[in-house]
């Protein structure tokens, strides 16, 4: 799992391209959880944790570059 230092070293690019990798591993995530028990369903909650860091820092970026206009 990645630290926020290293998120904010993410170039936009690469920080689009990991939420959209995230997001998919986390559906399969759930639908594996349907089916049967995980072994460590604490991945879910890491999982969403981790898309909402990275959310987090893609909307501190618009913020920083609407204001700077």
């Amino acid at each position: 799992m990645k630290n926020n230092a290293e998120i904010r070293e993410l170039t936009l690019a690469e920080l689009n391209d990991r939420i959209n990798e995230e997001i998919f591993q986390q559906e399969k995530l759930r639908f594996n959880h349907t089916v049967s028990t995980l072994e460590n369903p604490l991945k879910l909650r890491q999982g969403r944790r981790l898309i909402a860091r990275l959310k987090t820092e893609l909307r501190n970026r618009e913020l920083n570059n609407n204001t700077g206009k």
